[in-house]
């Protein structure tokens, strides 16, 4: 007798693996835009099937741009490398789940401003898919009641959302949101310092030209002399 397990498998038999994920992201009614997570509807070994198949179809963009991947030694394994690191490096962050991240209670009542960076980014511009490599400071004033996590925890974060297809106007408010769910802060600053390659490698090709902007949640909101105050040490740490 043929169990649903058997029918299922000779269903799904031939379905490219995207498809598959797609279908479950469907049925849970969730989006998938460029900036989103979907590491729970992936299932074991879904990675790397979904590795062959982006190669595949590297392979055929190569094929299309008239390029003799069989001949020229510089690209004949470049689908495979492209693949890789839009998987595995530069977009694991839509794939992989959120970083462990150990949150410890407020025992000595911290009260005061503190601010973590710079903290180095790397994203990509959902655009163009062209490089986009800044800076982060996030400005926390914390209570009583606040959650502490390490320093190095606040890289952690910040390079799991920002390893994703982005805009950077975005990222800053998804990047905020995370941090004001695990830590629960009376104010919540970040400010993110970027260049875009899709400026400077294409279009007005401006290398020089950078885009700057901030969330401000709670406390920062509402005391303009906190806000200027983190405004204000931002220039001194990147060095203007």
């Amino acid at each position: 007798m043929t169990t649903d397990t058997s029918l299922q498998d000779a269903t799904d038999e031939g379905v490219p693996v995207s498809v598959k994920i797609r279908e479950r992201i469907a049925a849970s009614r969730k989006r998938f835009n460029a900036n989103d997570n979907i590491a729970e509807f992936l299932q074991p070994g879904d990675l790397e099937l979904l590795l062959d198949e982006v190669e595949a179809k590297m392979q055929g963009v190569l094929d299309s741009m008239v390029i003799d991947t069989e001949r020229d030694h510089n690209t004949n394994n470049t689908a495979r490398r492209v693949a890789k690191m839009y998987l595995n490096e530069v977009f694991k962050g839509r794939y992989v789940t959120e970083p462990s991240i150990t949150e410890f209670p407020n025992a000595e009542h911290l009260n005061e401003l503190m601010i973590v960076g710079p903290i180095t980014v790397r994203s990509a511009c959902s655009h163009h898919f062209c490089p986009v490599i800044g800076k982060v400071w996030i400005g926390v004033l914390p209570n009583e009641h606040t959650n502490v996590i390490g320093l190095s925890k606040y890289a952690r974060l910040a390079e799991w959302v920002m390893g994703r297809p982005q805009i950077q106007e975005e990222a800053v408010v998804q990047l905020a949101d995370l941090i004001q769910e695990k830590t629960s802060p009376d104010g919540l600053a970040i400010v993110m310092e970027a260049t875009h390659f899709c400026m400077g490698w294409r279009g007005v090709k401006d290398l020089d030209s950078k885009m700057i902007n901030s969330v401000m949640r709670g406390v920062f909101l509402k005391d303009p002399n906190l806000r200027r105050e983190f405004l204000a040490l931002i220039p001194k740490q990147s060095g203007n």
